[in-house]
């Protein structure tokens, strides 16, 4: 069962003051407008309507908080970038991403999400830039990977692990795809050793061994031979 799997909606949160007061340890998940976010935390927590995934980039304008357990949170934070939104909406969105971002004590890492086909936008680059000195980890998850050929899969990936190399060590990236189903067991180590949360390994059963409804036959089966057999040489005998 996927980690995530019982994740469920808590809280849309427009004033910092708002803030839950239980959460001991959130996972941010931020990203330029249209580049998959909320498809990436549909797919982490394997709901298909968990987090609101809008044709309209720059739909989500305030913190929407997903808890995963007890004191536990993602949050999904407003898209960056969207040229088309009014200005005082931009000024609102600026208002509460960026105190939150600097000041939240329990916030304990982002999740980047940069579309594979371009990542590194000027826009990008500045929240790295911005967040980076917090010194808290940052995780890129290049989304769409699906779009692209292994190739070009891996030179964007490389592009974008030299880049974060600069930031220091504690910045990473891999690839993903909401599509696919793909980078989702990678994404999972990453959060689950950020929110303390055990990862659940399914274990195969053994192979090459009878299931007790195969063996128990096989075993009636030799004891009536078995039976027969003394039973003919009874016969024998007299």
């Amino acid at each position: 069962m996927p980690l995530f799997q019982k994740a469920v909606f808590h809280t849309t949160i427009a004033d910092l003051r708002d803030l839950p007061a239980d959460s001991l340890c959130e996972v941010a998940f931020a990203g330029r407008s249209n580049a998959g976010k909320s498809s990436a935390i549909n797919t982490l927590a394997n709901h298909s309507r968990l987090a609101f995934v809008s044709k309209t980039p720059g739909r989500t304008q305030h913190l929407n908080y997903f808890r995963l357990a007890e004191g536990k949170y993602f949050v999904d934070l407003p898209g960056y970038g969207f040229a088309k939104a009014p200005e005082e909406v931009r000024g609102q969105w600026e208002g509460l991403l960026a105190p939150y971002l600097q000041q939240r004590m329990v916030l304990c890492g982002l999740i980047l999400i940069m579309d594979s086909r371009h990542p590194l936008t000027e826009l990008d680059r500045q929240m790295l830039n911005w967040f980076a000195p917090t010194g808290k980890p940052i995780h890129v998850l290049l989304s769409k990977a699906d779009k692209l050929t292994r190739q070009e899969q891996l030179l964007s990936l490389r592009e974008v692990r030299a880049a974060l190399r600069t930031l220091g060590e504690n910045c990473s990236a891999q690839l993903f795809s909401s599509l696919k189903k793909t980078g989702i067991t990678d994404a999972e180590a990453v959060l689950a050793s950020w929110l303390g949360m055990e990862r659940r390994l399914e274990v195969p059963p053994p192979t090459g061994l009878r299931s007790e409804k195969t063996a128990r036959p096989k075993q009636r089966a030799a004891m009536g031979w078995g039976a027969r057999k003394a039973s003919g040489a009874g016969k024998r005998s007299t």
